[in-house]
């Protein structure tokens, strides 16, 4: 996704999947990419907690969730954030 012809996470704290996270469950072969390093390579600064980790990363009105137990932290922020 771009705005004003940039990649939307271009400079941009941000959090996904992470390689170890997708190597754990035996799917870097099978996924088209992998989230950290598409992240990482579309300019976005990275950053990630321990494997599983409940982690959400707030950059002004953009949130990422690591992964599926982030899922309750990240709408937490999202309310926070429409309030």
């Amino acid at each position: 996704m771009t705005y004003q012809g940039e990649p939307i996470v271009k400079g941009k704290r941000v959090t996904g999947f992470t390689n170890s996270e997708e190597e754990a469950v035996q799917l870097t072969e099978v996924v088209p990419f992998l989230v950290e390093d598409e992240l990482k390579r579309l300019g976005g600064r990275y950053e990630k907690a321990g494997d599983w980790a409940d982690f959400t990363v707030v950059d002004g009105r953009l949130i990422t969730g690591q992964n599926p137990s982030s899922s309750t932290s990240a709408a937490k922020e999202l309310v926070k954030l429409l309030q």
